[in-house]
């Protein structure tokens, strides 16, 4: 079809019952109804070619319908709460191809912002555009645009209470089939300005802007903000409500229903022609999730939840293994990724990020005096292997965790195929809080050992002078200590988990949560022992990658600022008291427990004496999918998860301990199994 046959439906949805603000659409503002100043916006929008006003068949709505017949719009009415149906309902009514949804509480809708969504689903091809996901605009400039066909196949097939009242999130989730685009806000900071109206306060706010702005002309977006810059007091009562309160109650409210994982077994399929595991990460793979009862595949997030293939959605609280600290589409490290997009990714030299961010984790990290980046955990604590032999002149390694997939760590494990055994030879692995098993390491090689790396935290917290102890052993022996804080690092504390034990080690390696996601890590320590790096030979064409530089910058600055990691801590506890309060109530101590620290408390399955750990976890985690929770081996929280989330990790940790006490009741757990048993990949922790 041509873009320029294509004709479009401006739709406002109205409705005259508020709980907050009854009756809130005809209210006046300057000289006309609310309701008049959408549909006077909805006409100017360029590329739309009718307007009309979708309420519902309530006896309240009647006064919709007379004042659309008296003004001329048309008015299509439909069910109350099955707003989706009303919408479906009227589009094939009127036949056009687009359909536009408004609302009738934005009066401050500025058309050229509506325009250019428009613009942008017609010139991309796709089935949905939006300004509103992700949230960068106003709330109130609030405009989505999607394809018929699209809005009939959600009508069709879209089963949630929340989906059936708000139109559009069917389409949304379900981005393996339909293509969805957004319109990002170039401007930073307007997320948090209110122009909706939902209560009296927003309407008292709103006839404030209008007896500046005066009733004869639709008021643009920049001309609203020019205002707020000078009357700051108007925009105050806007800023201390949620956005889209409503649509937080219902989907809180949703009961967990699921679209299968059919998406996603055909993706697996596929995937596994042409990529080994069908994935880039042993624990994000089929073999670490109950096959066939899990997705696969994740389309998208936000915040602290997750969609698959197949329209699914989580509560994420694997939360990308740990990097996604924030949550997911924070719009303050997406808005410098998008700024340092405009300059470019990589570069044929330095870029001064590269100063910039190392001057920050020098003032942050007490074992940072000089800084050297990479992309991910593994190129971190090699590094620092390689520097710690070269400073010493040993070989030598002492290993108490899980420090990557390299010769030198990985050839001491299970998963030591294709390392050389003269490289396994190289590593000894202790387990964690036990100086003894470190004095015997040293002992077996004296004057051998070039240093111990060691998680700061490793399934449970450190005794009592346990780190400091190991400090000790390893200067006496001539060795150096090495950190892992690839997952401590900005979750525990801004300074690592060096900073809250109080012990300085001689290196330390960062990843992780330092950027929010994107691929990032660090090595930092002693400046004598970082100048190896003038001598040996450690080299990336990405290290100095720009754009996650600047999203580690970004996540750092927001740290500092917000109270992010006292309400991971805050999070985690009171999540963890919850669920040992649930294990309690179904008789499930000593089988199910969390051990570690709040910001990453993990979980630990025992054997029953009738069935192994291994079935338990598989039944445990298909249930807690089926109730909406993607989790795996712990609680990785983030600083999105709200309210909502957390109820919901309650409701499934109780639904499916439930099921588990019952199936291990009745003996036949195993025969229950809806997928094969996930078997470890290999034991670290």
């Amino acid at each position: 079809m041509a873009v320029s046959s294509v004709t479009t439906l401006a739709l406002i949805q109205a409705r005259q019952q508020s709980t907050r603000l009854p009756g809130k659409v005809l209210e006046t503002l300057g000289d006309r109804p609310v309701l008049a100043w959408v549909v006077r916006a909805a006409q100017a929008i360029p590329g739309v070619d009718r307007v009309a006003v979708a309420t519902s068949t309530e006896a309240a709505d009647d006064a919709i319908a007379a004042w659309g017949a008296a003004a001329g719009v048309t008015v299509y009415r439909g069910s109350e709460k099955d707003v989706l149906r009303r919408f479906a309902d009227a589009a094939t009514a009127d036949g056009a191809d687009l359909v536009m949804r408004l609302t009738a509480d934005c009066p401050l809708l500025d058309p050229a912002v509506a325009g250019m969504v428009l613009r942008l689903l017609k010139r991309s091809g796709a089935d949905y555009a939006s300004n509103v996901d992700p949230a960068t605009w106003p709330d109130g400039l609030d405009c989505e645009v999607f394809t018929r066909q699209a809005l009939l196949i959600a009508d069709r097939e879209a089963a949630r209470p929340s989906e059936r009242e708000h139109v559009t999130p069917f389409i949304r989730a379900n981005r393996a089939r339909f293509k969805v685009e957004a319109l990002v806000n170039p401007i930073p900071g307007e997320t948090g300005e209110r122009w909706t109206l939902d209560t009296p306060e927003d309407l008292a706010f709103l006839r404030g802007v209008v007896a500046e702005l005066g009733s004869a002309s639709i008021p643009s977006h920049g001309q609203v903000l020019d205002l707020l810059a000078r009357k700051p007091e108007l925009r105050e009562v806007g800023k201390r409500q949620q956005r889209n309160e409503g649509y937080v109650e219902s989907i809180s409210l949703d009961p967990v229903i699921s679209y299968g994982y059919t998406r996603s077994d055909a993706l697996l399929k596929s995937a596994l022609e042409i990529i080994p595991v069908g994935n880039q990460t042993f624990s994000k793979s089929y073999l670490q999730l109950p096959n066939g009862a899990a997705p696969l595949f994740l389309t998208h997030g936000q915040g602290g939840r997750v969609w698959d293939v197949d329209g699914n959605e989580y509560v994420d609280m694997v939360s990308g293994l740990l990097p996604i600290v924030l949550g997911y589409r924070d719009p303050d490290v997406d808005y410098a990724i998008r700024n340092q997009l405009t300059r470019g990714i990589s570069f044929s030299l330095a870029t001064s990020l590269e100063q910039e961010l190392a001057r920050v984790m020098r003032d942050i990290i007490p074992s940072a005096e000089m800084v050297r980046f990479g992309k991910n955990g593994t190129d971190a604590t090699s590094a620092a292997i390689r520097m710690a032999r070269a400073f010493t002149g040993r070989e030598r390694v002492i290993a108490c965790g899980y420090h990557g997939w390299q010769d030198w760590y990985i050839g001491a494990t299970a998963r030591k195929k294709g390392v050389p055994s003269s490289v396994q030879a190289l590593t000894s692995m202790v387990p964690y809080n036990d100086i003894e098993a470190f004095e015997k390491a040293f002992a077996a090689h004296p004057g051998e050992v070039a240093c111990v790396i060691m998680e700061t935290m490793n399934v449970v917290e450190p005794k009592p002078g346990y780190l400091q102890a190991v400090k000790d052993l390893a200067h006496k022996h001539g060795a150096l200590l090495v950190f892992d804080e690839i997952i401590t690092g900005f979750r525990f504390a801004l300074g690592g988990a060096q900073s809250l034990f109080g012990v300085t080690p001689d290196m330390a390696c960062f990843g992780k949560a330092m950027a929010n996601g994107m691929p990032l890590s660090a090595v930092v320590g002693r400046r004598d022992v970082l100048m190896e790096m003038e001598q040996i030979f450690i080299s990336g064409t990405f290290g100095g990658e720009a754009l996650s530089l600047a999203a580690s910058l970004a996540t750092i600055d927001k740290l500092k600022r917000e109270a992010v990691i006292p309400r991971l801590w805050s999070l985690g506890e009171e999540l963890t008291r919850d669920v040992r309060a649930l294990v309690t109530k179904h008789g499930l101590d000593g089988i199910f427990a969390l051990t570690g620290a709040a910001p990453w408390m993990l979980l630990v399955i025992n054997d029953h004496p009738s069935v192994r750990k291994e079935a338990i976890k598989t039944l445990f985690l298909t249930e807690m999918l089926a109730r909406g929770i993607l989790m795996n081996a712990s609680h990785n929280v983030c600083w999105a998860h709200d309210a909502t989330d957390m109820a919901r990790m309650r409701q499934a940790w109780d639904g499916a301990l439930g099921v588990v006490a019952q199936e291990i009741a009745g003996g036949a757990l195993i025969e229950h199994l809806k997928a094969p048993i996930i078997e470890p990949i290999f034991k670290v922790r």
